[in-house]
């Protein structure tokens, strides 16, 4: 995929999604950056070195931190400045409309702000790319609509690469540069949202009419 797309892995549930991003955070061959000289080949570095931010759909908080502390965890151990930290850690809490939860411990949040939570621990490292399984699907019909706008335009500010695995067609047609049409473990379409929703090759798991406005 090009440097700086936001690719959507789009199919109903079990069909092969998040093993196919389970897969990509172990890349045999992989280069990220903002132009081909400039790009990192990743393909021999570890896991933590690769700089790449996952969203897992279930969370993977530390229970024994408060929100702040989960936020701000990678940045710590990257040695980041103590302003630097609490200035990026507030940015993605006011982002996540999260900021009156920073103090709280994360053991007694509801699913959806865990997932909030999840979402600003990623977004405040401003990776290279990030890899985000379902990050939305605890979440409320209404924020998750919300949110589809303020992850977009996240994305077009640090110009990082993202691959997003959803079976939510709006969200896949709202924010991807490129969909990749997935079903019972084959890839079936691979193209732009308005080429798949105008002209898809297949008819098992189509785009649905319901999109239309």
């Amino acid at each position: 995929m090009p440097d700086g797309d936001f690719f959507c892995l789009l199919g109903p549930s079990g069909c092969g999604k998040t093993t196919t991003l389970a897969h990509d955070r172990r890349p045999r061959a992989a280069h990220f950056g903002a132009d081909p000289a400039g790009r990192e080949d990743v393909t021999f570095k570890q896991a933590s070195q690769r700089d790449i931010a996952f969203v897992f759909q279930l969370f993977a908080l530390y229970p024994h931190m408060n929100v702040r502390a989960n936020i701000s965890y990678p940045l710590k151990s990257q040695g980041i400045p103590r302003e630097e930290v609490r200035q990026r850690v507030e940015e993605a809490a006011r982002i996540l409309r999260i900021t009156h939860l920073l103090d709280r411990s994360v053991s007694g949040l509801s699913s959806g702000d865990r997932q909030r939570v999840a979402l600003g621990r990623a977004i405040v490292r401003k990776p290279l790319a990030f890899m985000l399984d379902e990050p939305l699907g605890a979440l409320d019909a209404e924020f998750r609509e919300l949110m589809c706008g303020e992850l977009r335009a996240l994305h077009d500010r640090l110009k990082a690469t993202t691959v997003y695995v959803t079976h939510d067609q709006l969200e896949a047609m709202s924010m991807a540069d490129t969909i990749a049409l997935m079903n019972d473990g084959v890839l079936e379409q691979l193209g732009p949202p308005q080429e798949i929703y105008d002209r898809p090759a297949t008819c098992s798991w189509p785009i649905s009419s319901a999109l239309r406005r």
